[in-house]
């Protein structure tokens, strides 16, 4: 006979067991007898089945009174949800617990607490439903948890409230939303051992970028104590983003990019938890500023938790929303928790819309995006859940932070905006599954912004979501992918924010032919090079403020700059890999270096910097050497330590064969050499001295890529800026087309590839055709262009394949006559 009737330890739990422990224990059970002998820490607990819970009903005689209230239930506008709620939790809390149950959960308690060796050993009692954890329904955060408990009273009271919350306002409205019946869904209550990370950190991970469904990369974001704070949105917590193919080569770096958070509060147990009550076992308090400026993980512990996560996946088939945590006594990491990612599982890969906003306000805060759209309403500053009737259907919710009592005024609203939280806060997570915009962690807006006021939230521009005055107009435009195949000529992108590099890595392409470097200088370092290797020059006290800010967390300016462009190279070359992502060296004019963070005290004054002091010429001056050094550690660093090799480097704006020695010589000179660990080095044809020299170019560099408007400009011998020549500008003019058909014959002559960057072949289709028939590699779109490109080459390509039968046939006609 069993010892237990109601009761399953997690050894004797699979993933089978979902109806019988639901999704949440039936995981840790299985991955406590799946993962745990392989390495993988899973703290021992067990679980209080739904066959008790179904018992602990009937012998209360429950089912007609429960199902009374349910039925009463205002469907339309849930006028009665609260007192519903209310009612039938008072008669839940009201039933006591069967003796039968009482008596094995004192005995396996007790089990437990000797099996760790701790008497009154320090549980987290999580509610379980038998429907939760499943792709078609997270149920995230709907039941309570209980962390902290200890002694049987606390475990039995923990348990009975696990039971009275499957009837709180949001989980009854939930399960409407999601089309469970009323008493359909059934409860079981896990008991685990505590993690002591109220003294250490915790916190959760995505094995898939939760914003847009990218596959390769583990979302890890961690905070000082308990991770309560992360789910309810309260702290901005650290963050890390990991690179799944490079994770489990013990040489290599996988952490492509890695953010400190605020972490403004630490979740700890109060050393007063009443000895009857599971309420009022943890307390909040205020992080120190030294703590808040420390990163709560090492980069060692980050890299193993990214390890188990993967693992986890890979067991599981499937993305996975995991959380764990760290034991401040033994220094070690656990995952406390692990369910399918369900947001992104119901995705169409093939249908994209994009948003695009075609005017500018005034920017009132910003915030982390969620999501890529964007929405127009009236402002609607709530500071509590007893607040929510005066949220108006479409207008925005602008809040301090949400939990789960939110999640019926959440779905009234057009927007969402919150002081707290990170991409993983409970907002977040809400926002993501209702597909509402949102932009958390802005820090001011219940300050800034005002009841009533008309605003627009633009989630549209990357990782960074932007609030604006007023009502701004935007397009959207809808990508469908599914009815394109890949042509012969490879359709490439043009990309220059690295944080929509994600997103882009759904469209069909074949890599990045060309990355722009300015705009990660420019939006993220913001600093001028020269001002971090000679910082003895900058004079202005405030310009010196600003480079300390900037780089407070670096002891070394130079490793800022270093750092800072290879995360936004790498996020490309991670999101495109193993495509080539090929990444031009900065290509500033003179005028645009002078407006970084110290640039005036570098800079020279030109007239004509289209013309002047830019590109290869810049690069092996004595003037900004030390400056290129830099951006080739950066390019190191993201070949050799994170082994991203499919890094090809590009030289724009190369007028001379010596320069192109020079330029080679000093990426040499600073580690970067040609050929070795596959290093390609591109140049930039823009010159007319670059297609006349063609051939001698071919030989120094190991492929061309044609940036049209830069050699229709000097072909032409016009400034495509001024409006008293622009109508001269065209890519069409012959003499341009001349210039681009010699580099394609010179390019195929030296068995190397080209390419061209440029709008005109997906907006002119006979281009495309004149491209594809000189036999070009492939063609750079920016992303709004790529799918007319694509289809413009599809039938370049079907027409010049028309073409060569056709002439084939003409031939062997005439050999038969």
């Amino acid at each position: 006979m069993e010892k237990y009737k109601y009761i399953l330890f997690f050894n004797k739990i699979s993933i089978g067991a979902i109806n019988k422990v639901g999704g949440k224990n039936a995981s840790l059970g299985e991955m406590y007898n799946q993962l745990n002998p392989i390495g993988i820490n899973i703290p021992n607990g067990f679980a209080l089945t739904a066959k008790a819970y179904r018992l602990f009903r009937k012998r209360n005689n429950l089912e007609k009174p429960l199902n009374d209230l349910l039925f009463a239930l205002d469907i339309k506008e849930y006028s009665n949800l609260s007192a519903t709620g209310a009612k039938a939790r008072a008669l839940i809390l009201s039933a006591p617990i069967p003796e039968e149950i009482y008596t094995e959960i004192h005995t396996a308690y007790q089990s437990l607490s000797q099996q760790c060796g701790i008497q009154n050993l320090g549980v987290a009692v999580r509610s379980s439903a038998t429907s939760e954890d499943l792709p078609s329904a997270s149920f995230a955060g709907q039941m309570q948890s209980f962390l902290n408990i200890s002694g049987e009273n606390q475990v039995i009271d923990a348990i009975h409230r696990c039971f009275a919350s499957l009837f709180t306002d949001r989980a009854i409205k939930y399960r409407h939303d999601m089309g469970f019946a009323n008493l359909d869904v059934a409860i079981s209550v896990g008991v685990q051992q505590m993690v002591r990370s109220d003294k250490a950190a915790s916190g959760v991970a995505f094995t898939i970028d939760p914003d847009t469904g990218f596959q390769n990369a583990i979302i890890i974001n961690s905070i000082w104590g308990l991770g309560e704070n992360i789910v309810q949105g309260t702290v901005t917590p650290d963050e890390w983003m990991v690179f799944k193919p490079t994770l489990e080569n013990k040489t290599l770096n996988p952490i492509l990019k890695k953010q400190c958070g605020r972490k403004e509060f630490s979740m700890i147990y109060s050393e007063k938890s009443n000895a009857e009550s599971a309420e009022n076992t943890i307390v909040n308090t205020a992080t120190s500023l030294e703590k808040q400026n420390e990163f709560s993980l090492s980069d060692q512990e980050v890299i193993q938790l990214s390890q188990w996560c993967y693992q986890i996946e890979k067991h599981y088939k499937k993305a996975m929303d995991i959380e764990w945590a760290k034991d401040a006594f033994n220094n070690q990491l656990y995952i406390v928790q692990a369910r399918p990612e369900t947001v992104h599982a119901k995705e169409n890969k093939l249908v994209r819309e994009s948003y695009q906003l075609q005017e500018k306000g005034t920017l009132l805060t910003k915030g982390i995006a969620l999501g890529d759209k964007i929405a127009t309403g009236k402002a609607r500053i709530l500071q509590n859940t007893e607040e929510g009737n005066q949220l108006l259907d479409g207008e925005i919710l602008v809040t301090d932070f949400t939990n789960p009592d939110w999640d019926p005024i959440m779905k009234r609203a057009s927007a969402i905006i919150t002081n707290k939280g990170g991409r993983t806060s409970h907002a977040a997570i809400v926002a993501r599954e209702l597909g509402t915009v949102a932009v958390v962690g802005c820090g001011n807006a219940t300050s800034i912004l005002k009841n009533g006021q008309q605003i627009t939230v633009s989630c549209a521009e990357g990782k960074e979501g932007n609030v604006y005055d007023g009502e701004l107009k935007w397009e959207i435009k809808e990508h469908d992918f599914s009815h394109l195949s890949m042509p012969i000529t490879e359709p490439m992108l043009i990309l220059a924010d690295p944080e929509r590099a994600f997103e882009l890595s759904h469209y069909p392409n074949k890599g990045i032919g060309l990355m722009r470097v300015e705009f990660a200088i420019s939006n993220t370092i913001k600093i001028h090079p020269l001002a971090l290797c000679e910082p003895e020059k900058i004079t202005d006290l405030n310009v010196q403020s600003e480079i300390a800010a900037l780089t407070k967390d670096y002891d070394d300016g130079k490793n800022y700059f270093i750092n800072k462009l290879a995360e936004a190279v790498s996020i490309v070359a991670a999101a495109f890999y193993p495509k080539d992502v090929i990444v031009r060296m900065s290509d500033f004019k003179s005028n645009e270096y002078a407006n970084l963070v110290g640039g005036k005290y570098f800079e020279p004054v030109e007239e004509n910097p289209m013309i002047g002091f830019r590109g290869a010429s810049r690069y092996y001056s004595d003037f900004y050497r030390k400056g290129f050094a830099l951006e080739c550690e950066a390019m190191k660093k993201v070949r050799n330590q994170m082994g991203l090799h499919n890094v090809k480097l590009m030289i724009p704006f190369c007028r001379t064969i010596e320069e192109g020695k020079k330029v080679l010589a000093e990426m040499e000179a600073n580690g970067l050499v040609q050929g070795e660990n596959g290093l390609e080095v591109y140049v930039m044809i823009e010159i007319p001295s670059n297609v006349i020299l063609a051939n001698e170019f071919a030989k120094l560099f190991d492929g061309f890529s044609i940036g049209s408007n830069d050699l229709t400009q000097l072909t032409l011998g016009l400034d495509r800026d001024s409006s008293l020549v622009s109508y001269l500008f065209s890519e069409q003019n012959p003499a341009v087309k001349h210039l681009i058909t010699e580099t394609i014959r010179s390019a195929k002559r030296n068995k190397i590839k080209v390419g061209l960057c440029g709008q005109a072949p997906s907006d002119i289709p006979e281009y495309a055709q004149f491209l594809v028939e000189k036999g070009i590699s492939s063609i750079s779109f920016n992303p709004d262009a790529l799918i007319k490109g694509i289809e413009n080459i599809l039938k370049a390509e079907t027409k010049h394949e028309e073409k060569r039968n056709e002439i084939l046939n003409i031939l062997s006609l005439g050999n038969n006559i």
